[in-house]
């Protein structure tokens, strides 16, 4: 596995696959590495010749008193375990790489309506940060196809909305968020809970499957919702929003919408997790 952080030297190495008819996925990460963003390139290899793997921790999509100097940095650790599953290229740029100007003079990206809600509304231009790295990523690897797992299903709809709207030529797949045996969705964020924290957390997911059940046995929304936040607070957490909305465009659900996701995210100890679930009503 190649290890690079110069644009040039990346978009030249692109370029020899392509002329060599290779196709390209690509995995943008901001490290600490789990399980499921390795299960993100082992599905890359299934989609393509050669996977690009990156690795920043993105300054423009922290807020104040947010946690971006203490974000977990793993390089070491976590470019063994890219090697391990097969990654062929690692690119770690650093932030004057990405961002010359400083982020004051960094031209943004910002996909609207989709982006105001939820983790949006929790943290303003969490999700300005998140298009702008990306869509800058997307230009210098220049990919046929990426990977992103469906954990942060907004997250996902958001660069989804932006590939479409700004013409990319790139396929974007979303992959299944993998858990712990608990239930707890595999985040780089779980590293700041306790051991007796960690055991808690996987109530949330517990709530989630207590909203989709009710639903499906035609319980109201409200009532199922109510139980599912008495789950929740009741084991400790502070609940930021706990959802269900339609699928395809996170606009509140109607008796027409089949396709629902619900959305969570909750504060317990030192962590902010977050986690949704996708179910169809029958």
């Amino acid at each position: 596995m190649k290890t690079i952080s110069s644009i040039q030297d990346i978009r030249q190495q692109v370029s020899q696959w392509k002329q060599q008819g290779k196709k390209v996925a690509f995995v943008p990460t901001m490290g600490n590495l789990h399980q499921g963003h390795l299960t993100l390139v082992k599905n890359a290899k299934q989609q393509a010749d050669v996977v690009v793997v990156s690795i920043f921790v993105n300054p423009m999509q922290f807020g104040q008193n947010e946690d971006f100097d203490g974000y977990p940095r793993t390089y070491e650790q976590d470019s063994k375990a890219l090697i391990e599953v097969g990654a062929d290229l690692l690119f770690m740029p650093t932030p004057d790489i990405i961002y010359p100007k400083g982020l004051d003079k960094q031209t943004f990206i910002e996909v609207p309506e989709i982006g105001d809600e939820f983790c949006g509304a929790t943290r303003p231009g969490h999700f300005r940060g998140v298009a702008t790295v990306v869509n800058k990523l997307f230009n210098i690897v220049q990919p046929d196809v990426a990977l992103f797992g469906r954990k942060d299903f907004q997250q996902l709809l958001i660069i989804k909305t932006m590939v479409e709207d700004l013409s990319m030529p790139i396929e974007i797949i979303g992959v299944d968020t993998i858990r712990e045996p608990s239930g707890l969705a595999m985040s780089s964020r779980n590293g700041y809970l306790t051991a007796d924290e960690k055991q808690r957390a996987a109530k949330l997911k517990q709530a989630m499957d207590h909203i989709a059940q009710g639903l499906q046995q035609g319980e109201e929304l409200a009532t199922v919702r109510q139980h599912a936040i008495e789950m929740i607070e009741q084991v400790g957490f502070k609940l930021d929003y706990i959802e269900v909305r339609s699928a395809m465009t996170l606009k509140p659900a109607n008796a027409g919408d089949k396709q629902l996701v619900i959305l969570a995210a909750a504060y317990l100890g030192k962590a902010r997790l977050i986690d949704n679930m996708v179910f169809e009503l029958k």
